[in-house]
């Protein structure tokens, strides 16, 4: 691993490759709605493993200096903000208002997961 992928750096790295793979593996089938179930699975499992060789490495990493409950919230913020990306820009669909409060909402639960009290 690269020198300044520190273990503080290395879990978001990882958290974001991770997503960007996941977000495929659940929704990029949505644009082949002609292909067989069957095979959307199949493809989708075989994306799946690609996100978990990034989320297993990224948790494992991270967990020397986060605790699980801030790498999850890690992890949910990340795929909230590659999912906005992914929708926007794969699929083609608006994010509108209210899903950017709801979003905004889930992000600020972030502060008080980080914050130390």
């Amino acid at each position: 691993m690269p020198a300044f992928m520190t273990p503080q750096l290395s879990p978001i790295v990882l958290l974001i490759l991770s997503n960007v793979f996941m977000t495929f593996a659940w929704y990029g089938h949505l644009k082949f709605k002609a292909a067989p179930l069957w095979l959307v699975v199949i493809a989708s499992w075989g994306i799946a493993f690609v996100e978990y060789c990034f989320a297993v490495p990224a948790n494992r990493i991270g967990h020397s200096v986060y605790t699980a409950a801030e790498l999850k919230t890690m992890q949910e913020i990340i795929t909230l903000i590659v999912f906005c990306f992914f929708s926007w820009a794969y699929l083609g669909e608006t994010i509108r208002w209210n899903h950017a409060v709801g979003f905004g909402f889930i992000a600020a639960a972030g502060f008080f997961i980080f914050h130390k009290w």
